[in-house]
């Protein structure tokens, strides 16, 4: 096989160690996997599988049997099974199994790990791009409650009192709420907090994360046109979906320099749905658009940008069984869309 020749794998185990290397396999084009094995039917491999319309099964044999592969990756632990592999698989098709495919599997478990940590830093960069937006939402309501408190102190009227008081408590829950929200998108997530997950509802607060931080709603002149229509649950984390649309919005109102409109569009499609973000500014460089999912790479300026978010963006869409594309022309903006299945479903339209 020449080097650049696609690689066929079938993975036989679908719990934590198939999922992972799924997962990791996926993010190459160079790699295909034909059909992952399991005898639970509720593996997270083979669950992860169906989103992204890989062939699944509880008949491992049977999978082994069609010789379809080049590899075949054995994570079950299971001596049975590979003495049935052995006797079973086409001479032509490679084995990874025991010591070896253990190996592997911690080897995609430290990628696992670092995909984590650079997802999380990609969450703290993008606090930090949002601090001075943050203080001042933070700083004038603190103003507020200060003077409220002034003139309680040199109030004598009760009834008076009692109303700044009121005002007090609800410009305090107006900061703590903010404060809650910004803890649990900078937190890290704990694994399998996938869930059916309302889209909208996830769209909705990151843009009011974007508001706090940019003061795209107070400060800037950014004009935001919302076109939903009804669009069925889909089943992510609704924590990494929250870091897409964040990270999407946010680079389209920076490239707007805080003035122009932001378009969201959530709209139902045969097998899911489509979400688009489309923003007025200067759009992408032709040179550029094949390049923006790609790791470390950025057009901002040094130190304002990690180079990640497009590529986090693109790996957490994947994993959901998910598909992004970007449409832009130099001086008419960009849209990007991103297409989810619905809970249940693969963009082909099969049942899971």
């Amino acid at each position: 096989m020449a080097a650049a020749d696609p690689i066929t794998v079938m993975i036989l185990g679908a719990g934590q160690g198939g999922a992972a290397l799924l997962e990791l396999c996926v993010q190459s084009p160079q790699v295909t996997v034909v059909g992952i094995a399991d005898k639970n039917p509720d593996a997270p491999g083979l669950r992860l599988a169906r989103a992204m319309r890989i062939p699944t099964t509880q008949d491992a044999a049977a999978l082994v049997e069609r010789n379809c592969a080049d590899l075949i990756v054995d994570v079950t632990g299971d001596p049975a099974l590979g003495a049935l592999i052995a006797s079973t698989k086409s001479p032509e098709v490679e084995l990874l199994s025991g010591t070896a495919a253990r190996l592997v599997w911690l080897l995609v478990q430290r990628e696992q790990d670092l995909r984590d940590q650079l997802i999380h830093a990609e969450k703290l960069a993008t606090v930090g791009t949002f601090s001075s937006g943050i203080a001042h939402d933070l700083n004038n309501p603190l103003q507020g409650v200060l003077g409220l408190a002034q003139l309680i102190l040199e109030e004598q009227d009760p009834v008076s009192m009692q109303s700044y008081a009121r005002e007090i408590i609800e410009t305090v829950h107006h900061m703590a709420t903010l404060s809650k929200r910004l803890t649990l998108y900078a937190r890290g997530n704990a694994p399998g907090d996938v869930c059916d997950v309302p889209v909208e509802e996830v769209l909705e607060k990151a843009v009011r994360m974007v508001e706090y931080g940019t003061h795209m709603g107070n400060v800037d002149d950014v004009e935001v046109v919302r076109v939903y229509g009804p669009a069925p649950s889909i089943r992510i984390d609704a924590g990494e979906l929250l870091q897409v649309f964040i990270n999407l919005i946010t680079n389209a109102v920076q490239a707007m320099q805080g003035k122009g409109r932001l378009t969201l569009t959530i709209q139902p499609e045969s097998t899911g749905i489509l979400v688009s973000i489309s923003d007025t500014g200067p759009g992408i460089d032709p040179d550029h658009l094949e390049r923006i999912f790609t790791p470390f790479f950025t057009t901002k300026e040094s130190g304002t940008g990690t180079g990640l978010g497009l590529h986090i963006v693109e790996s957490i869409v994947k994993k959901s069984g998910g598909q992004i594309s970007v449409e832009s022309e130099p001086g008419k903006g960009a849209t990007f869309q991103l297409r989810f299945p619905a809970a249940g479903r693969s963009l082909e339209g099969t049942e899971p």
